[in-house]
């Protein structure tokens, strides 16, 4: 994808920084300075960008934490976002920066994924999560018709999309990541469940 504008990387620039602020006291992400920030996370999630569906319809992003990949890519698209982040601590991290970088078409929601009520999204994230068969159930709730869910795994991707396939149908479109090469970022389209609920 192209590099951010300059707006953008100033935006992305606080955004570290306020990150690396309360990195100190709540431990948001393991890396200690911003150069790591940028390659390790920011880039990670920037790459996401050209996979998302045209248009201005909301996307989720479950297990927010540090922000990673919800508040990146509400800052390089400017689409509204729902960052939902169960830990008071985390969740209170997110709205101070999406405050502070002027991001209102973002909502921090200080729930549990199970608990938590969104508006039908166009688009859902998560990043380092859960597997992909215990997200399936979230996308299928949470995604509009049409809607698509963007997953980005590690080594393991291949054998959790085996596992979830045993009770869930999807189709898969499948993404090299650009900073790790044993990762793949899956988008998934046209979710729905093979059996009875809990079989």
């Amino acid at each position: 994808m192209p590099e951010p504008d300059a707006a953008t990387a100033a935006r992305l620039d606080t955004f570290a920084d306020l990150l690396l602020r309360w990195n100190s006291r709540i431990n948001l992400v393991a890396e200690r300075d911003a150069a790591a920030i940028r390659t390790r996370h920011i880039a990670d999630s920037l790459q996401l960008v050209p996979l998302l569906p045209p248009g201005e319809g909301p996307v989720g992003d479950l297990g927010s934490g540090g922000g990673f990949p919800g508040l990146v890519l509400a800052i390089a698209t400017g689409r509204p976002f729902h960052l939902v982040e169960s830990d008071r601590r985390k969740a209170a991290f997110l709205t101070e920066a999406a405050a502070r970088l002027g991001l209102d078409r973002v909502r921090v929601h200080p729930t549990r994924i199970e608990a938590v009520t969104l508006p039908p999204l166009a688009a859902l994230t998560a990043r380092a999560l859960a597997p992909l068969a215990d997200l399936l159930p979230h996308a299928d709730r949470l995604l509009a018709p049409g809607g698509v869910a963007i997953f980005p795994k590690g080594r393991s991707a291949e054998d959790e999309l085996t596992a979830a396939r045993t009770h869930w149908h999807v189709q898969v479109e499948r993404f090299a990541s650009r900073t790790d090469p044993h990762a793949t970022i899956f988008r998934l389209s046209e979710i729905r469940r093979d059996g009875p609920p809990g079989d």
